[in-house]
């Protein structure tokens, strides 16, 4: 689980500076490949001309990484209480799952290249994985627990 909240805090803490961010990685992707530099080239040179000329549309970002941030707070549940909170998993999963048909449909339609939708796909399997074990393992133990007290069949005459 701590996976999965450091994972989402960092995305969120990461996603305020990003035109900071891009400057740095633009300077230093030596270790990228051309097809690499060259977007990533691209997206920092609009998202600095964006921010120049409208910067409230980074606003939109920030929602995102605040977002990002009330989700890791969200997995704490499962840490606190694991069955209880199997729901928090399943959503993590269906989420993590949705990443694909986001990245593939809304990536197509946005121009980004194949390559970095499959990095985009990347976060939601290193996601599942973890979630889909911990599911298995609290079934088990829900499977497992014992019922605090045995209910009790009351007849028609004591109701």
């Amino acid at each position: 689980m701590w996976m999965i909240i450091i994972g989402l805090a960092l995305s969120g803490i990461t996603a305020f500076p990003i035109e900071t961010e891009l400057a740095w990685l633009s300077t230093n992707s030596g270790f990228m490949s051309a097809h690499a530099q060259h977007w990533l080239n691209t997206v920092y040179n609009a998202v600095k001309a964006t921010n120049a000329a409208y910067p409230y549309l980074s606003y939109g970002t920030d929602w995102l990484a605040f977002a990002h941030l009330l989700l890791a707070v969200l997995f704490i549940g499962p840490l606190r209480d694991p069955v209880k909170n199997i729901w928090i998993i399943q959503f993590g999963i269906i989420a993590s799952i949705a990443i694909f048909p986001l990245a593939f449909i809304a990536g197509s339609i946005r121009h980004i290249p194949f390559f970095w939708r499959l990095i985009d796909c990347s976060f939601g399997v290193i996601c599942l994985i973890p979630l889909l074990k911990v599911r298995i393992y609290l079934k088990q133990l829900d499977r497992t627990k014992q019922p605090y007290a045995t209910p009790v069949k009351l007849s028609n005459q004591e109701l």
